[in-house]
């Protein structure tokens, strides 16, 4: 077959010029770049009726028993290079699915892509339909290709694999609705990868604050410390931070205490919402201010004023 092949490709590069007066030649192609000629996995369907009442796209699995999963997260390229390639590599499991089989699968694999959003350029190359908020047929394929733009999607618990894929706001959105619903291993994961806010990740963080049951807390404790072990540059971070704060807190107490003593020496004697408002007072100026009012003023009303 290897002489038969080639004896076809050279009479294709010799003869074609010519029968065709030109109007076309043959090309040796060049050798295709596949780095990774895999996709990004599969949706192996178990039980089909168990997809009907979930929220789309699920339920548009239960005609296959597989489907192949292109995921594009917040800050990857979506062009038509991307697309292209998402194609190959659906077409990659195509041929592996139809030689495994004996006889061959005759079947057509499903491709879904999950992006942020749909770009606006794949309206100029690519007929589309929306069949439900964030999901997306897109033709003409004569395989089942479909666009779920996570952005668009419902907050729903069965879509949240989908809704990783989120950017921006959204992405915001759906951290703060989902750390609740999950497990404290994962929340930390997605601190950890996904791109949000800085103040919906300072927000979420407030979660693991410490708490009473001994069992919960040792397990957030060796979670923080299996982190910091991973980020050296945020664990030193974490310590210069703590030692500034260490030293303002000897200021703040050096502070008050120099500022009652002051207060005894002239007689004054602060009621018990007047000590509550000075050990509440977390203002290096503010208890200077008062130290220096203490020197001269009436009262303990007027030292605070």
């Amino acid at each position: 077959m290897g002489k038969l092949d080639g004896f076809a490709k050279l009479t294709f590069a010799e003869v074609t010029p010519s029968v065709t007066a030109g109007s076309a030649v043959w090309h040796r192609p060049p050798e295709v770049r596949l780095e990774r000629v895999q996709a990004d996995g599969y949706l192996r369907v178990l039980r089909p009726d168990g997809l009907a009442p979930l929220a789309a796209p699920w339920p548009v699995a239960r005609f296959h028993d597989e489907v192949v999963v292109e995921i594009k997260m917040a800050g990857d390229h979506v062009d038509i290079v991307e697309l292209q390639r998402a194609l190959l590599r659906r077409q990659a499991r195509q041929v592996e699915r139809v030689e495994e089989r004996e006889p061959p699968w005759m079947g057509e694999e499903p491709l879904w892509v999950v992006a942020p959003h749909l770009p606006s350029w794949l309206h100029t190359v690519r007929a589309l339909k929306r069949f439900a908020p964030g999901c997306y047929r897109v033709g003409s394929s004569p395989f089942q290709f479909l666009w779920i733009a996570a952005n668009e999607l419902p907050l729903r618990d069965e879509l949240v694999p989908f809704l990783t894929a989120r950017s921006g706001k959204a992405l915001d959105d759906f951290a703060r609705w989902v750390a609740p619903r999950r497990d404290v291993e994962w929340v930390i994961s997605m601190l950890e990868y996904l791109p949000m806010s800085l103040k919906t990740r300072e927000d979420l963080l407030r979660r693991f604050a410490r708490v009473d049951d001994p069992e919960i807390e040792a397990r957030r404790q060796w979670i923080l410390q299996a982190l910091l072990a991973d980020s050296p540059e945020v664990r030193e971070q974490l310590i210069e931070q703590g030692i500034e704060r260490g030293i303002e807190t000897g200021q703040l107490t050096e502070a008050r205490a120099l500022l009652r003593r002051v207060l005894a020496r002239r007689g004054f004697a602060p009621t018990a919402a007047m000590e509550t408002r000075i050990d509440a007072c977390s203002e290096l100026g503010t208890l200077h201010r008062w130290l220096d009012q203490a020197m001269t003023a009436a009262s303990v009303e007027d030292v605070l004023a």
